[in-house]
């Protein structure tokens, strides 16, 4: 019987295109004059970028500025505004703070401003800011009684500080009266990421036109957290519930726009930040768009997405009531989950389907659970040897059908010289002789159907784990994103690789490499006319280094882990558990025995001897 051996043939070649690739990327690599002509450009390039970068807001979407120290100017700023005259414009900023956000809201406008969180930094140690210097803007547009278009990004407000138990109450009035006004009030508890916030009016039915539609628009341009800009903005989304808890995305990579209907909540999400808008009432409609602003990686572009969303209110008896509230902080499931009654755990991306149901009920708390005892970096190896100790059953039964494979392989080999100028012949007796023996092709590919769930929740889930951020472990300073053990010169780069070399997904790609070896590479027979399966199942490694190669370093250790352990279990299985000549000697029992075909071999059979009986008709 055929031994299996390690095709070091193979090996050498891999070692050989890989020395190839890194001789060349060596030679031609950038000199230090065009290193420095190349880091000129890309400033100027950058500059310029910065010049011309869209603004949030067009000319004519940008607040009335006015110079408080000009009492014309005061006066003209009065009369174009009307009756929201009355409130004396005052420049001013109030805070409202807790143990985990700070915000400020301006009293133009009466909009936050800034939003700080507390407990968190970037990847190059800046407090993480989800509003500042002018990103956002939230604004009123409205028609008056006598038809002025007003927008209340250009009214001033009066702020309020007061207290409601040991939460912070800020009430900001734009008021055409001393008792009539159009009001934001914020409410911010004690230790909670999550801010009431309501918008009402008091005495202005006849103020404002209410035939006429009263539109929220809400924007804002991502601001970057990570090392990779390209990385977070691929988790970069405007996400939304509606249509009684379905949730839906705008393009991560493109362009989007949508216009919907019973809208719960709006999330502008910047990866493992969020920025989420809810209302109790629902919003009959939303018109929503993404701008994608991320073009290639860049180490100093500070910007991911713009957001815009669109939403008619509506008012009662000639006034606005609305009961809303804004969340500012991580896209974490263990705080989010505390919102459990505005749905805001659905604004995590787990991913569709089963493939979510796993992510968000299995492995999402199970690493949780380990984490909370171990070290991160530790808890994902456990994790990994309890998933495939797990998994090992179908292992088993992967391996048991290429064992089987690889008995059968001198027939079929046999039965290729036999029939190898009657291809239709060749398949109808390789096929006779699989059901015989008891043996099914197609057995292998069930196992690793199987496991397609697990690994596409995986995917999911290490790239979106907030616990993960920041997390370090061995050469790794953040397991939620890549380590780098080398970064190239400025202004160099590999196409599909990058500007770094990580170590993870090399370690990754040599442990799938040698599980191909061990499970393809015994049983890859090569059919005419059809590509060269080896060297497909060979390269996958090779592909996945430079896909991995920008990817969080924690899903490359859990690939590293995890092929290392399926090759352990697989060794065991062929060294201790399965025997070649029982398989072999069951096959020929499982020959002897009489052979039911069931309605798809027999409708198979069927097919393929009308086809011959067709072929020898035709050559008559």
């Amino acid at each position: 019987m055929e031994e299996k051996k390690l095709d070091i043939n193979s090996i050498i070649g891999f070692v050989l295109i890989f020395g190839i690739l890194i001789f060349m990327f060596y030679q031609n690599r950038p000199t230090p004059e065009e290193l420095e002509a190349q880091k000129a450009k890309q400033e100027q390039v950058e500059a310029q970028a910065e010049k011309e970068e869209t603004p949030l807001l067009s000319e004519e979407e940008a607040p009335i500025a006015i110079d408080l120290q000009d009492s014309t100017a005061i006066a003209n700023y009065k009369g174009a505004i009307g009756a929201f005259g009355y409130t004396t414009p005052n420049d001013g900023i109030t805070t409202l703070e807790n143990e985990l956000v700070t915000l400020k809201i301006d009293n133009k406008g009466g909009e936050i401003i800034e939003a700080k969180m507390r407990n968190f930094v970037t990847f190059d140690s800046v407090p993480v800011y989800l509003v500042k210097d002018g990103n956002a803007s939230f604004g009123l547009n409205f028609t008056t009684s006598d038809n002025r278009v007003l927008n209340t990004r250009d009214l001033y407000f009066e702020p309020t500080m007061s207290k409601n138990g040991d939460n912070q109450v800020l009430s900001m009035k734009a008021k055409v009266a001393a008792d009539k006004f159009l009001e934001y009030r914020y409410e911010m508890k004690p230790n909670d990421y999550l801010v009431d916030f309501t918008i009402r009016s008091q005495g202005l039915n006849g103020v404002i036109n209410s035939s006429k539609p009263v539109q929220l628009e809400w924007k804002l341009k991502g601001i970057r957290h990570s090392k990779s800009i390209q990385y977070e903005n691929r988790y970069t989304r405007l996400t939304y519930n509606h249509e009684d808890g379905k949730i839906s995305k705008l393009s991560e990579g493109k362009d989007d726009e949508e216009t919907e209907e019973d809208v719960k909540w709006l999330s502008y999400r910047q990866h493992f930040f969020s920025s989420i808008l809810a209302t109790e009432e629902h919003f009959k409609k939303a018109e929503l768009s993404s701008q994608n602003l991320v073009e290639e990686e860049s180490r100093t572009f500070g910007y991911t997405k713009v957001y815009d969303s669109k939403v008619p209110l509506e008012m009662n008896g000639g006034e606005l009531s609305q009961n809303m509230h804004w969340y500012y902080g991580p896209t974490d499931v263990d705080v989010l989950k505390h919102y459990e009654e505005l749905g805001l755990e659905d604004s995590i991306p787990f991913g569709w389907g089963i493939f979510g149901w796993i992510n968000r009920y299995v492995f999402t708390p199970f690493y949780t659970f380990l984490s909370s005892y171990l070290p991160y970096g530790i808890a994902i190896v456990i994790m990994t040897i309890l998933v495939r100790l797990a998994m090992s059953p179908v292992t088993y039964k992967s391996y048991l059908s290429q064992a089987k494979m690889k008995v059968l392989k001198p027939e079929i080999t046999e039965l290729g010289e036999k029939y190898k100028d009657n291809a239709m012949k060749k398949q109808q007796e390789t096929m006779k002789l699989y059901n015989k023996a008891g043996v099914s092709p197609m057995s292998g590919c069930v196992p690793a159907f199987l496991q397609m769930p697990i690994f596409y929740a995986l995917f999911m889930f290490f790239p979106t784990s907030f616990a993960l951020r920041q997390k370090s472990f061995l050469w790794a300073d953040d397991l939620s994103s890549f380590d780098t053990i080398y970064q190239f010169p400025e202004g160099f780069s590999i196409p599909f690789y990058g500007d770094h070399i990580s170590l993870f997904p090399i370690l990754a790609s040599v442990a799938i490499f040698f599980y191909m070896m061990m499970t393809t590479g015994q049983n890859m027979p090569q059919q005419p006319g059809m590509p060269n399966m080896k060297f497909i199942m060979y390269l996958m490694p090779f592909m996945m280094l430079f896909f991995f190669n920008n990817y969080a370093s924690g899903l490359s250790l859990y690939y590293f882990v995890s092929n290392l352990i399926t090759i352990g279990i697989m060794l065991v299985i062929k060294n201790f558990i399965l025997d070649d000549d029982k398989i072999h000697a069951q096959i020929q029992e499982n020959k002897q025995k009489p052979k039911k075909e069931n309605k798809f071999q027999r409708k198979m059979r069927e097919m393929m001897e009308q086809a011959e009986e067709q072929k020898k008709t035709g050559k008559k």
